[in-house]
């Protein structure tokens, strides 16, 4: 689960790690009545506009401005409108909220993130000494500036660990000291409340030598949760596909994508390897789908509902590998989707597995357009055929 960047920068001062004075508006008054609160003479403004991506500022998301007049401006012309960033897709998301904070005068740039390692199954924190808005360029560019640091859940981070990892940044004694603090609150937000990321880019230090966290990031554990109902209620809904909320609802995992092969599998994986083969065959998958491994009829009913919600999906590929999930079960719920939601587009069914013969002998008493596979390949290439 995503937050916006003013609540994260709350988190961030509940945890101690310093952040400019700040608000959030969701209208233009309340952002020029922010700005003349927290004005101070010869500081400028930072009016920053509240999605889930990153991009904002390319996108001309975020804005420094002089006066709170100007910040009202600005903030009039991004609430209500959809900013595309290159993480958003063309479709963009709509601002419901703008940050407003001081513009930090910044001399240095650091990156700072944090995520778990799964093939060591310890904690990762990265960094870097060039952080702000081209880190991506220089990590691809330049990897050797991007350092990363692996210790154990259990060790968490000690002060010793921070120091030796903020003197990769900072030869300043003062400043070390400084940044290994914020690293340290950063392990301590990230295992206390069950994050999966934490990104501060930048880290920056400021004219004064303050170090402080000019963006902030956070995404959260969706299994974790129900551990974290005030981690819950900082959903914001209307920055997240319906179609996802839907799927998370019936216990299903989705992501749109922009192609027009719509995708039912289960495991996650495998669905991962159905839209490599659907690639390599010459198509595009609309969506990942994964029912799981312990599906019901309705669920198998459910997913087809919302794939069918994306107008560009042209024909449905059911790639599924019984286990603890029948292919019985999938095959009955495949025609009783039918039945009840008019499936119109083609369909291409792969079923292997536990009760795959009489999951397939199901399909094929039915009167539907459904065109079977034994194979990945086949699967695919006869779902871009079908199109």
């Amino acid at each position: 689960m995503n937050i916006h960047e003013y609540q994260a920068k709350t988190l961030f001062q509940h945890y101690g790690i310093p952040v400019s004075e700040n608000g959030v508006a969701r209208t233009p008054e309340k952002a020029f009545f922010l700005a003349q609160a927290i004005q101070k003479p010869g500081i400028s403004f930072v009016v920053k506009a509240q999605i889930h991506a990153g991009g904002r500022g390319k996108a001309g998301g975020v804005r420094i401005v002089r006066t709170p007049e100007e910040v009202r401006s600005v903030s009039e012309a991004l609430l209500g409108q959809k900013l595309v960033t290159p993480q958003t897709g063309k479709d963009g998301r709509v601002v419901n909220r703008c940050l407003i904070e001081h513009a930090t005068e910044i001399e240095k740039e650091y990156y700072a993130g944090l995520l778990l390692d799964r093939s060591s199954g310890e904690l990762c924190l990265v960094t870097s000494s060039s952080g702000g808005m081209a880190i991506e360029a220089i990590a691809e560019k330049h990897p050797e500036k991007i350092i990363k640091h692996l210790f154990s859940v259990k060790e968490r981070l000690s002060e010793e660990k921070a120091l030796e990892v903020a003197s990769t940044l900072s030869g300043d004694e003062n400043e070390k000291k400084a940044i290994a603090r914020i690293l340290i609150a950063m392990v301590k937000i990230f295992l206390e409340l069950d994050a999966s990321l934490i990104e501060i880019n930048p880290l920056g230090r400021t004219k004064t030598g303050e170090v402080i966290a000019v963006d902030a990031k956070i995404q959260f554990d969706d299994n974790a949760l129900y551990r974290h109902p005030e981690i819950e209620a900082l959903r914001d809904a209307s920055q997240e596909d319906p179609r996802e909320k839907e799927a998370q609802d019936q216990g299903l995992s989705y992501v749109g994508l922009e192609g027009n092969i719509g995708c039912i599998v289960n495991g996650a994986g495998l669905a991962m390897a159905t839209m490599d083969m659907i690639r390599l065959a010459g198509g595009e998958p609309a969506n990942f789908l994964d029912v799981g491994g312990n599906a019901t009829k309705d669920q198998v009913k459910a997913a087809f509902e919302i794939i069918l919600k994306d107008p560009h999906v042209k024909v449905i590929l059911v790639n599924i590998f019984g286990g603890i999930l029948h292919c019985d079960v999938v095959a009955a719920g495949i025609l009783e989707a039918a039945e009840e939601i008019q499936v119109k587009v083609p369909l291409v069914v792969r079923l292997e597995g536990t009760r795959a013969g009489e999951g397939r002998d199901i399909l094929g008493k039915s009167s539907l357009r459904i065109q079977t596979a034994s194979s990945f390949q086949e699967a695919a290439e006869k779902a871009v055929k079908a199109l």
